[in-house]
């Protein structure tokens, strides 16, 4: 009996585990899928190509600081 019990008990756990490791597998994919959009959309759309898009992201903090210290300082 406890046997069956174990049995049934690691089938639930396994899935569980199977269903949680889909729904991850689901999510990368989808917001893999969206960021190739996007950056197509900025490629094709705007002209925006990689390096610029990579430089200004790095640049982010710099440009955020700046903003702030221009919206507190006037």
């Amino acid at each position: 009996m406890s046997q069956l019990m174990l049995f049934f008990g690691a089938i639930i756990v396994s899935w569980l585990v199977f269903a949680w490791l889909m729904n991850v597998v689901k999510t990368t994919l989808s917001t893999a899928l969206m960021l190739a959009a996007l950056i197509m959309l900025l490629q094709v759309g705007f002209g925006i190509d990689m390096p610029m898009l990579i430089d200004t992201i790095f640049a982010l903090p710099r440009i955020l600081f700046d903003l702030l210290s221009q919206i507190f300082s006037g």
